[in-house]
């Protein structure tokens, strides 16, 4: 996509620091860390939405943010990682290129999720799983 930042990162017409890139997948600094280290996992094919990422890329792409990860808490001696995927402008995604970031996390870092915690009023909780439960099984089975 030609006004895509990502795209363009990609395909080298934009900078970045590249931390690994294979067939399927592109990761690279993010130039807003929340930590030092805080990395960004794309698709090398432009995908708005993680929904229409192909299994395999998707797959790739959790299977490289976790080595990532893993190294970042050996390398750099953080307690910790999350991974983060933001789907769309509701959830809080900016550049609209799916991604997953790997943020390397200490105790004492400071950065705190700002995550309400709800309560379900009651059969509410099993409601909402079997309506998902099912609509899963009919998409696996298609």
């Amino acid at each position: 996509m030609s006004d895509c930042i990502f795209c363009k990162i990609i395909a080298g017409e934009i900078p970045s620091a590249k931390i690994y890139e294979d067939e399927l997948v592109y990761a690279f600094l993010d130039i807003s860390p929340i930590n030092f280290g805080h990395t960004l996992v794309i698709p090398k094919e432009h995908h708005q939405s993680a929904a229409t990422i192909p299994e395999e890329t998707a797959g790739r792409m959790f299977r490289i943010a976790s080595r990532i990860g893993i190294l970042l808490k050996r390398l750099d001696e953080f307690d910790a990682y999350n991974l983060h995927l933001a789907d769309g402008s509701a959830a809080g995604q900016v550049v609209m290129h799916a991604h997953l970031h790997v943020i390397p996390r200490g105790a004492e870092d400071g950065f705190r999720w700002n995550w309400r915690q709800l309560k379900y009023p009651e059969g509410k909780m099993m409601e909402i799983a079997e309506e998902i439960s099912a609509k899963l099984k009919e998409k696996i089975t298609q």
